[in-house]
């Protein structure tokens, strides 16, 4: 039996964020079920499980515009979770974040640099 477009998103979510992913999902049960859904299954369910690019190289993106588009600084802890997760070496995640620095300055570059800092203070995790 084919799992359906939900099954395969929180498959996908739950090997990328864990339980993050997941307390995301369930944040939005009492005022907007159906964003939690639409995450999910399109997202997840349909953009992460396409072909033609790995977990990593998706979650490299993902944060990027994250950082592009600034003021995305909660989901950007998720991310960048998840980017640990698939095995992104934090020295990456910064000099992902040091190579926008041209294209979206300084201010959003720092705040993702920030973000990243507590997330790896979170998990024990040194850069230098």
């Amino acid at each position: 039996m084919e799992k359906t477009r939900f099954e395969r998103g929180m498959e996908q979510l739950k090997s990328i964020d864990g339980l993050g992913g997941e307390k995301v999902i369930e944040s939005l049960e009492d005022i907007s079920p159906d964003l939690g859904r639409y995450i999910v299954e399109f997202a997840f369910g349909d953009i992460y499980t396409r072909n033609g690019l790995n977990l990593q190289e998706r979650e490299l993106i993902t944060i990027t515009s994250l950082l592009t588009a600034g003021g995305c600084e909660p989901q950007l802890a998720v991310h960048i979770n998840g980017a640990l997760n698939v095995k992104i070496p934090p020295q990456k995640i910064i000099e992902t974040f040091l190579q926008c620095i041209p294209y979206t300055g300084f201010p959003k570059v720092l705040n993702a640099v920030f973000v990243a800092k507590k997330i790896f203070k979170e998990k024990g995790l040194r850069i230098l």
